[in-house]
């Protein structure tokens, strides 16, 4: 299973950086996970928009959903009777994304699953268990199980006993740290450290991790420092471009 990161940042791109992105692709198919601000572009720099199998939304803020709509456009405009693109995402999130362009353009560019938080399902070459963590909005996090490798996909989230459960044993899991170790007072419950997850990360013996949204300017090795002490296995932050291949 080959995970490239899109983007790793939190609430608002740079012009560095994208928001949270990431296309995972296991046995010929292609699954793009959290189309957030400013994806699109690094995405098309890989792969042509009609050949993308899936998307998965973990939850409907922007910074998590936003580029799928120019997506979609990619798709219809060039193609109008190429295949729907199935989508996941926990039902309502993105009703409003899909609703502001000109009505009825990109309807027949998507098919849209609601997910309910349990929920498992088979998604292309992975099975795919679901959580629900608490965040602001609804927020489902996701384990992708294919023959050999396991992906942990936390979305947004503040503490939570299931986000050892999602990562228990996985080769990969990526986790939302937007901030080293202390949180705003404002954001206590409904976001992370880098230092709980790397907590997280060692109850559920995870072997690798990888920490994503994390707030614009933030010094990405404090971050991983933060991890680090609470968790003994290989550390990274998401940056663009960068690729991890995991299964046995």
């Amino acid at each position: 299973m080959r995970i490239t990161v899109l983007g790793g940042l939190g609430a608002w791109p740079t012009a560095e950086q994208s928001c949270s992105g990431f296309l995972v692709e296991h046995a010929g198919f292609r699954l793009l996970i959290d189309p957030g601000y400013a994806t699109l572009q690094p995405l098309l720099a890989r792969v042509p928009a009609a050949q993308v199998d899936a998307v998965y939304v973990s939850h409907g803020h922007p910074d998590h959903c936003a580029d799928l709509q120019p997506l979609l456009r990619a798709r219809v405009l060039a193609d109008r009777d190429g295949p729907p693109l199935p989508v996941y995402a926990p039902a309502g999130a993105l009703d409003r994304l899909l609703a502001i362009d000109e009505a009825g353009l990109v309807d027949g560019a998507y098919r849209l699953s609601a997910l309910a938080p349990g929920e498992a399902f088979d998604l292309g070459p992975f099975r795919v268990d679901t959580w629900s963590l608490p965040h602001w909005v609804p927020n489902i996090g996701a384990r992708f199980a294919a023959a050999d490798a396991i992906l942990a996909y936390t979305g947004d989230t503040g503490p939570s006993p299931d986000l050892v459960e999602l990562a228990r044993d996985a080769d990969l899991l990526i986790a939302e740290a937007t901030y080293p170790v202390e949180i705003p007072d404002r954001h206590v419950g409904n976001l992370s450290s880098a230092a709980e997850v790397g907590r997280y990360a060692e109850a559920a013996g995870t072997r690798r991790l990888l920490l994503t949204h994390l707030w614009p300017g933030t010094d990405p090795a404090e971050a991983v420092a933060a991890a680090g002490h609470g968790y003994a296995g290989p550390v990274d932050v998401a940056a663009p471009g960068l690729v991890r291949t995991i299964g046995r």
